[in-house]
């Protein structure tokens, strides 16, 4: 059930709740007591840092996929930084390395190339790691699946040479997306299978994410003793780097209608959010976001497109159904929408970006976060 009332927002505006916030931490707090392992905040996937005081109280740090979010996780989290990216610039990995303490390159020869810059940082150097390609699928939507034939994300096992991991103290592999602990089993079986001597060497292990821990009926426990079994024997510290899982089901975007266009049964709704611009996995994945009220189309009585504003003609979220007309100035809640929103938002056509919100249910708190307007889409161009 939605804690506020739609009619306080003004819209377009992502509102996070951070009551249910609360709740996801929680629940990868206990595991990472139970397993023994270490929870790290994706940015890339949420980066809301106004909500840091919060997450921080119960994950261990934040994993960055390069600099900016490393700086990001460095001055606004403040507990333990660890970078990936495919690939690292020189005057990039001078400003990472002083703020890191774990860094995951992607290939023998980034790690070949950085290594003196590493061991020049004496005892404040971050541990350096290297991601391995498991070449284990299970990922349906080949867009977002790190194990694809030929993906560029991770190394192989028949790449590695001898003498090509000396140095190194961490593993780092990520093949799941949006999964239960049902895949990532399969998974780490794939990793012994083909780095066991990898294994023996490293100081931890990152299992990167995909992890979907706070989704409704993800197996839990079954998590808990893959990541205690897994650390028991191979004597290694463990990581876990759930983008989606910290942030899942605690936000929305809130929409106005403001226009409807078409013939009678076969309308089109303009809403002042924007499919390309706001939600952008809507057309990419895709899927079909749900709205608090509506149905199927056809399943209520009055079935719609819902378009935005953008002058794409494939700017349409879906289609949906409602009890009621809709008019202009009606507004929609779609769900699920604080993970992998903000953090990809663009201002293409100059479509306004929402408004970030939070909502305090324990206090009725709903507080303007941030407000966006048109000297940021000006300073984003020259």
């Amino acid at each position: 059930m939605l804690s506020f009332a739609p009619a306080r927002i003004q819209t377009p505006a992502y509102v996070v709740d951070l009551a249910l916030l609360k709740k996801n931490l929680e629940l990868l707090a206990h595991v990472q007591l139970e397993a023994g392992c270490k929870v790290l905040l994706a940015l890339k996937g949420f980066s809301m840092f106004s909500t840091f005081p919060l997450v921080r109280q119960y994950l261990s740090g934040c994993c960055a996929s390069g600099l900016h979010e490393a700086l990001l996780a460095h001055h606004e989290f403040g507990k333990e930084v660890h970078v990936y990216c495919p690939a690292f610039k020189e005057e990039e990995m001078k400003q990472i390395i002083p703020i890191a303490c774990h860094i995951s390159f992607n290939s023998v020869q980034q790690w070949k190339k950085f290594r003196p810059m590493i061991e020049a940082a004496g005892r404040d150097a971050p541990s350096p790691g290297l991601r391995v390609n498991p070449e284990k699928s299970t990922v349906e939507v080949a867009l977002y699946d790190p194990c694809s034939p030929g993906c560029r994300l991770g190394t192989r096992a028949v790449e590695i040479k001898d003498g090509d991991l000396e140095g190194l103290e961490g593993l780092h592999f990520h093949a799941l997306c949006e999964q239960g602990s049902d895949a990532l089993e399969l998974v780490i079986r794939a990793v012994e299978e083909r780095f066991p001597k990898f294994l023996k060497q490293v100081k931890w292990v990152n299992m990167g994410g995909g992890h979907h821990i706070t989704k409704p009926g993800y197996d839990v426990e079954r998590l808990i003793r893959l990541v205690r079994e897994f650390r028991e024997r191979h004597d290694v510290e463990v990581y876990l780097e759930p983008g989606e899982a910290i942030a899942l089901n605690t936000g929305y975007l809130v929409a106005s209608v403001l226009d409807l266009v078409g013939e009678p049964g076969a309308q089109t709704a303009i809403l002042d959010v924007s499919a390309t611009c706001h939600m952008p996995d809507t057309l990419e994945m895709p899927y079909r976001p749900m709205i608090i009220g509506s149905g199927q189309p056809g399943e209520l009585a009055h079935t719609y497109k819902l378009g935005g504003t953008s002058c794409l003609a494939g700017d349409v979220i879906n289609e949906y159904s409602f009890a009621e007309p809709l008019e202009p100035g009606r507004k929609l809640v779609f769900t699920d929408m604080a993970h992998y929103t903000m953090v990809k938002t663009t201002t293409f056509n100059g479509v306004p970006h929402p408004d970030i919100d939070t909502y305090d249910p324990v206090t009725d708190e709903l507080r303007v976060v941030r407000r966006f307007g048109y000297e940021d889409f000006r300073n984003k161009l020259s």
